[in-house]
């Protein structure tokens, strides 16, 4: 009686590593087509657009200080400066008070305080508030007529 049984056929291990070896460049092949296609996808997904600046106008005249206090920023206009700086603490997100008679800004929550520019002076606060770009809007004559804080 013959043997009705089928061997399998068997592979030479040179063929099983050739095997081995494509099927490898494949997935890696694969892998590598799948990146560069999807990287810019990804990279488009992600993009946010930044928001437009906040235009807050501050008319003249200001107080004889030459401080005039917003919602979010303190204005600071003289002869000798020009500048906005956040009202917002960066120790914990307080709302900051402008001390006149010391010339600083304070925090009433932790006593941090900072200088009309923004640096840091003392307090549990790490960081100098953030500053504003303000520019300067004039009449016909050259008159100063509002301060324009960019937020």
């Amino acid at each position: 009686m013959h043997d009705s049984t089928v061997r399998p056929n068997k592979k030479t291990p040179q063929q099983q590593s050739r095997r081995t070896f494509l099927t490898r460049w494949l997935q890696w092949g694969t892998a590598l087509a799948a990146t560069v296609f999807l990287y810019p996808l990804l990279r488009f997904v992600g993009h946010r657009i930044p928001p437009k600046p906040r235009l807050v106008e501050v008319p003249t005249p200001l107080p004889l200080s030459g401080a005039h206090a917003g919602q979010d920023f303190f204005l600071f206009a003289g002869t000798d400066r020009l500048s906005a700086v956040s009202r917002v603490c960066t120790h914990l997100g307080c709302r900051l008070n402008f001390q006149e008679d010391k010339q600083i800004i304070e925090c009433p929550c932790h006593q941090s305080r900072f200088t009309p520019d923004g640096m840091r002076i003392s307090g549990p606060a790490q960081k100098n508030l953030p500053q504003y770009e303000v520019t300067v809007k004039e009449d016909g004559e050259g008159k100063v007529t509002a301060y324009v804080v960019h937020l």
